[in-house]
């Protein structure tokens, strides 16, 4: 025992062991940690990109799941739109319009497809009336708006359809799962649809209502499937799987339970099922799915009133990803230990160059301490510890000289890198310069592309409409003359007749106004802003005589702009009638504020306190044909022509609202128009766009 003591001693005071300790415990301790990190590392990467790639496979999923609502919608719209069924409606012919709708309902593979009246009637192929189970989709259909969405039928509502014997199915024992004493799910989910069908009149006098019945629908969940996991997609021993649950339990799946059958009747298991549908959020994890694990994704499904009623998963089996990712990492780790066997080897090597030459130098100083002549003499090593036994002072000499040539250096690297930063200084500002302009000129470049395109169709609305319009006011002249006195119970009729015509006349002058501004352009003059404000408002007084809507004005702008009278008048009355509009029909405050801006021009505010502007809607408020009136309210172009108009004197029309504090609308107008390069080029290519010669 004391021997080995000794040998302890003895090898803790050599040189050459505490090297080798010196160099391998940190070679040895890092390989390690690094090991342990890269293990730890590659397996939550790996996990992380898994869940990344289910998270973009449910957004797919989710998107064809909307992608096909919506076709089923377009399905019902084209018949509701369709001149055959319109024909067979106004003829009276209900057994050709049962024939119609049940074809396109085996066509489309709708579960259920009626032609209902206002009071929710339906009438089958003999002759069998029915009630329509009572829907908010519906409801908006009558009133004329499309609607489609998730709805959960009783059995009693899938019975009046046929249908409740599809959606029964036994619920099976499924580990994991929440408790429950149910046994049976005998709801059924239903995609619904309604789209309203529109007399001549412009009323809607039926409703197309149908549905597809989402349980056990295989080739619903199977394209899904197809479309997220389509070849490639994942790896040969790997299955791609897609769910639709109502509420907890699986109703249309490919999860399967066993050789070639699938996983119906099934639930989620309780910590899915918590989170997705008690918490509302989306889950992106393992999930033990049946029988084995997954990398699943689920979330929520929403019906027509906002409740959460099931889930939508996307998922792949984790077993080959799970394999793959410890191969990899076996692999890693025996590559570590070829590394850090190889890194031991050179350290040691490395050591043993340095501790030789301190050992000889050891061994003299020892000597000359007993009084010895002896030297060192020829030392293999040719670096500074060879150096440091011969010339130390030489090395010391030396070394002064490299720190005054690293100052030089480093004092001239400095200047350098000085000039090189003022010079990205200037480049970067140059750059955003650059793209400042750019963005400007994409900017043109898209308004004009949106003008060129509106002046082509305009062209074709101008020759296409104006012209039957002049024939069917012709006619309705002679058919007047012709009828002489037999007209006059007819002349409310006739007069409405002539006032649709005009107001098509308009619609079509205003599309002509926003896509050609220049060709309405008139000529410029002098302008009082303040003077054009009143007169303004004196054109839309009639609009609030008897409200309870005030007028206030502050009309202190002391400078003038050249602009043409008749634009700005119509962009000041476009914002007051808007104005008129917001506040109806509780009333309110309008206020037309005048002012200079700066010495640059004038700026006219005109403002309300009315219930303000949705931000959803207020960067869309300027687009044409955006209107927020009710249909047939108003053409959606005033805002629109208003903008264009001050633009062309490069001028600014903004806006400023918050919900419940009203809105404000800013016009900024130059003294001295400076009309827009871009609006010339605009203008240029438009003239480029018109039909005909050129």
């Amino acid at each position: 025992m004391q021997a080995l003591v000794r040998l302890g001693r003895r090898v803790a005071g050599k040189l050459r062991y505490k090297l080798l300790a010196l160099v391998l415990a940190p070679i040895l301790l890092a390989a390690s940690v690094a090991l342990m990190l890269a293990v730890d590392w590659g397996r939550q990467f790996g996990y992380d990109q898994l869940f990344l790639k289910v998270r973009t496979d449910l957004a797919v999923a989710h998107d064809a799941f909307m992608r096909i609502e919506s076709d089923y919608l377009e399905s019902a719209g084209r018949l509701a739109e369709s001149f055959a069924l319109r024909d067979e409606l106004d003829r009276g012919d209900l057994a050709a319009v049962v024939r119609r709708v049940d074809a396109l309902r085996e066509r489309a593979g709708f579960s259920f497809l009626h032609l209902i009246d206002a009071q929710r009637r339906w009438r089958d192929a003999t002759g069998a009336i029915g009630t329509s189970r009572h829907s908010d989709l519906v409801t908006q259909a009558l009133r004329g708006r499309p609607a489609a969405g998730v709805e959960i039928f009783s059995s009693e509502e899938l019975g009046l359809e046929a249908l409740a014997e599809a959606v029964r199915m036994p619920l099976l024992a499924t580990q994991r799962a929440a408790p429950s004493e149910r046994q049976v799910e005998d709801r059924g989910m239903v995609m619904r649809v309604a789209y309203p069908v529109f007399g001549v009149d412009g009323v809607v006098r039926a409703v197309i209502d149908g549905g597809v019945l989402l349980n056990g629908n295989f080739r619903f969940v199977d394209a899904i499937r197809d479309l997220v996991y389509g070849p490639g997609s994942l790896p040969p021993d790997s299955i791609g799987t897609v769910t639709v649950f109502l509420d907890d339990v699986r109703v249309s799946t490919n999860v399967p339970l066993g050789r070639g059958e699938r996983a119906l009747g099934t639930r989620v298991s309780q910590a899915v099922r918590d989170l997705v549908l008690r918490d509302g959020e989306t889950w992106v994890d393992r999930a033990f799915v049946v029988n084995d694990w997954y990398i699943s994704a689920y979330d929520s499904i929403v019906d027509v009133r906002g409740e959460r009623v099931g889930m939508l998963y996307a998922g792949f089996l984790e077993a080959p990803f799970r394999g793959r990712l410890w191969t990899a990492l076996w692999h890693l780790g025996a590559v570590f230990a070829g590394l850090m066997l190889l890194s031991g080897l050179l350290a040691w090597r490395a050591a043993r160059a340095i501790y030789r030459p301190v050992e000889a130098i050891s061994a003299v100083a020892a000597a000359t301490r007993r009084g010895e002549d002896r030297r060192i003499g020829a030392v293999a090593s040719k670096d500074e510890i060879g150096e440091l036994a011969r010339e130390f002072d030489a090395m010391l000499d030396l070394l002064q000289q490299r720190n005054r040539q690293i100052q030089v250096a480093a004092d001239e690297l400095e200047q350098k890198v000085e000039r090189r930063t003022a010079e990205l200084e200037r480049r970067n500002a140059d750059l955003s310069r650059i793209i400042e302009l750019l963005q400007r000129t994409r900017s043109a470049l898209v308004e004009a592309e949106k003008l060129a395109a509106l002046g082509q169709l305009t062209a074709g609305v101008a020759h296409e409409i104006n012209n039957p319009l002049a024939v069917i006011l012709g006619n309705v002249d002679v058919v007047m003359q012709e009828l002489g006195d037999r007209a006059e119970p007819l002349r409310g009729e006739f007069a409405l007749i002539l006032q649709q015509i005009e107001r098509i006349r308009n619609i079509v002058g205003q599309l002509l106004q926003y896509a050609r501004p220049a060709q309405y352009a008139g000529d410029m003059a002098e302008v009082d802003v303040n003077a054009q404000a009143a007169g303004a408002a004196r054109l839309v007084e009639h609009m609030i005589r008897g409200t309870a809507i005030r007028l206030e004005f502050e009309l202190a702008a002391s400078h003038t702009v050249r602009i043409n009278p008749q634009e700005l008048q119509q962009v000041l009355v476009n914002l007051l009638v808007n104005a008129v509009h917001a506040l109806e029909p509780k009333g309110g405050l309008i206020r037309i504020a005048c002012a200079d801006w700066d010495q640059r021009g004038v700026r006219i505010t005109v403002s309300d306190d009315g219930p303000g502007i949705d931000p959803a809607i207020r960067d869309r408020i300027f687009d044409p044909f955006f209107g927020t009136k009710a249909p047939g309210a108003g053409s959606g172009l005033g805002l629109s022509i208003s903008y264009g108009l001050v633009r062309r004197y490069g001028g600014r029309l903004t806006v400023e609202s918050h919900p419940g504090a009203g809105a404000q609308f800013t016009v900024w107008l130059l003294s001295e128009p400076e009309l827009r390069e871009d609006e010339r080029m605009i203008a240029e290519m438009l003239a480029e766009s018109e039909p005909g010669p050129k």
